[in-house]
C-alpha cells in the first residue's frame, strides 16, 4: 500500500488591505506555517483571502491624516487616534513590518479587493494582498485609484491592460459582495478572521505560534480519521 495523501487544510482569510492588525495576522500565519512546515509530518496547507470592507463609506481620495481618520471613524481625539497608530505600529515591529501612518493614504479599499480576486484567477492571490498591503502601509501608497492597482498589479506580474479592463469593468465586484455575505452568514464583525476546513474559527491577530499549533492540530486530526478509514 502507499502513503495516505491528504488533502490540504484550507484556510479561508477575511480582512481588509486596510487593516492594520489584518497585515500583522497575515506575517504572524506565515511565519507559524512556516513552522510547521519543518515538521517530519508537515502539515499542507492552502490558503485563500476574502474580501471585507471595514469603512466601505471612505472617499477614494480621503482628505487628512491616518489621526485625522480615526478620530472621525471611532469618534476619538486626535491624542487617543496617535497613540493606537503607536501601539499597533510596536506590534507590527514585532512581526517584522515597519509601519508607517504618516505615510497612510485612507481610501476606499473595494477596487483593491476587486484586484486580488482578479489576482487569485491567474494564481498571484497571496503576492497581490502582501503587495498592497505593503504599498499601504510601508510605502505610503495609494491602494484605491485605478492606475495606482494596475501598476502594483504588473509589479506581480500580471497583465497591466487586463487589470485595468476588470477594474473599470467592476467586473469581480460581484465576488467580492459574495465574500461580505459569507463573512455575514459565519458572523464575522472583525478582521482578520480564519477559518479552518470551515469548521474552526480563529479571531484576530494571533501569534505565531497558535497558527502554527492549530495547523498541526487539524492535520492531526486529518490524518487519525484517515488512519481509522484504512483500518
Amino acid at each position: 500500500m502507499g502513503a495516505i495523501v491528504t488533502e490540504a487544510i484550507k484556510i479561508d482569510v477575511w480582512s481588509d488591505i486596510a487593516c492594520p492588525w489584518c497585515y500583522i495576522g497575515k506575517r504572524n500565519l506565515e511565519k507559524g506555517l512556516a513552522a510547521a512546515a519543518g515538521d517530519e509530518d508537515a502539515p499542507q496547507v492552502e490558503v485563500t483571502f476574502h474580501s471585507y470592507e471595514l469603512s466601505p463609506d471612505t472617499p477614494v481620495d480621503f482628505e487628512g491624516t491616518s489621526e485625522d481618520f480615526l478620530a472621525q471613524h471611532k469618534g476619538i481625539s486626535r491624542e487617543q487616534a496617535r497613540e493606537m497608530n503607536q501601539r499597533v505600529s510596536q506590534i507590527a515591529e514585532q512581526a517584522g513590518l515597519h509601519y508607517r501612518f504618516d505615510l497612510v493614504h485612507h481610501t476606499n479599499t473595494v477596487k483593491a479587493h476587486e484586484l486580488i480576486h482578479f489576482a487569485k484567477e491567474h494564481g498571484k492571490q497571496v503576492e497581490m494582498t502582501e503587495r498592497l498591503m505593503s504599498a499601504y502601509f510601508v510605502e505610503g501608497g495609494h491602494v484605491g485609484r485605478i492606475d495606482d492597482l494596475v501598476g502594483l498589479a504588473s509589479e506581480v506580474g500580471l497583465d497591466g491592460d487586463a487589470a485595468r479592463a476588470v477594474l473599470e469593468s467592476d467586473h469581480y465586484l460581484p465576488a467580492v459582495r459574495q465574500d461580505q455575505a459569507q463573512a455575514r452568514a459565519y458572523g464575522i464583525n472583525g478582521v482578520p478572521f480564519f477559518v479552518i476546513d470551515g469548521k474552526y474559527g480563529v479571531s484576530g491577530a494571533q501569534p505565531p505560534e497558535a497558527f502554527a499549533q492549530v495547523a498541526r492540530q487539524v492535520w492531526s486530526e486529518r490524518r487519525a480519521a484517515e488512519a481509522a478509514t484504512e483500518g
